[in-house]
């Protein structure tokens, strides 16, 4: 079998085109501009915030305020799946229940990634004070911009108990 060489043109053209593709590949972004990305992730970093002073108000409702009001939420926790947000809200109120019988929520380590213009992902970790225990896991949650504001359309919750 003979050994093929590329010739010295060949072998740049390919370069070439090799560098030009990882360059273009390295520029894919969300579509949006760095300011705007910033802006959308202080914007869905406010809304996680926003969740955690609610719950710890006792007020649940509050907390839910930040989850798409829609029978197509997802809300997948303990190896079950809950569908939609009065459901959703029922879980976490026999779970739960109201007030100061909530416990008290931190949320940390939050990675905000802004997919689109209407489109995010964020992970974090959250950790419960409640009933004399301190259960904590992580969460992945799907954001979507809905009529501008952000809003939680899937939930996936884990405990690390």
């Amino acid at each position: 079998m003979m050994k093929q060489t590329l010739r010295v043109p060949t072998r740049l053209a390919a370069a070439v085109t090799g560098a030009a593709f990882l360059f273009l590949a390295a520029c894919a972004t969300s579509g949006v501009s760095p300011a705007a990305e910033t802006a959308e992730e202080a914007a869905i970093l406010s809304l996680l915030e926003a969740q955690d002073v609610a719950w710890n108000d006792g007020d649940i409702e509050g907390f839910m305020a930040g989850y798409w009001k829609s029978p197509d939420l997802r809300f997948a926790s303990g190896g079950n799946i809950t569908r939609g947000w009065d459901q959703t809200l029922a879980r976490y109120k026999a779970r739960y229940g109201t007030g100061a019988e909530m416990g008290t929520l931190t949320t940390s380590d939050h990675e905000i990634d802004i997919l689109s213009a209407d489109a995010a992902i964020a992970h974090g970790k959250w950790q419960l004070d409640w009933q004399g225990k301190q259960p904590w896991g992580l969460y992945t949650l799907i954001l979507r911009k809905v009529e501008g504001d952000w809003l939680i359309v899937s939930d996936t919750t884990t405990a690390a108990e």
